[in-house]
């Protein structure tokens, strides 16, 4: 029971950044005019110290034991950083964001999330790898793509 009680908290939380993911990822696609520059090593730290790298002053949307999640808005957008307590944590929560599609920046224990142009900056400086999402479910209702993901789960 207990168990299911952090599950279930933990679904919450995701459902909340999968909103905001869903409002930034619309966006999606590149210009196609993206320069190949040398990508640093992935970056590592708290939310603090990789909002820091970026020059951002993150705005607290979670603050839990497992995720934390920011709102940044810098000169390159904006995007959501979140940082998770365990790698199982991020990937659980990057596939069940993926259903909404996107572009997300992923590196150890971390993730940006925003448009492909805003990840392209990020990643020239935090590095990580861009992980993509050709799913659009376009808001309420059924994307007409779901019976080619078995990874949806009924709420």
């Amino acid at each position: 029971m207990r168990n299911q009680r952090r599950r279930t908290s933990r679904t919450a939380n995701v459902a909340s950044a999968i909103a905001v993911l869903a409002l930034l990822a619309t966006g999606c696609g590149g210009s196609g005019d993206d320069e190949e520059k040398p990508v640093p090593e992935t970056a590592r730290g708290s939310l603090e110290q990789l909002a820091k790298k970026i020059a951002c002053e993150p705005n607290i949307q979670t603050d839990a034991t497992e995720l934390r999640q920011a709102n940044c808005e810098t000169g390159d957008g904006r995007y959501v950083l979140a940082t998770f307590a365990t790698d199982r944590g991020q990937r659980e929560w990057i596939n069940e964001a993926k259903d909404y599609g996107g572009a997300y920046l992923v590196g150890r224990k971390w993730v940006a999330v925003g448009d492909q142009k805003v990840l392209t900056a990020l990643r020239g400086r935090l590095g990580g790898t861009v992980e993509t999402s050709s799913h659009h479910s376009g808001g309420s209702g059924g994307g007409g793509n779901e019976e080619k993901h078995s990874g949806h789960h009924g709420s």
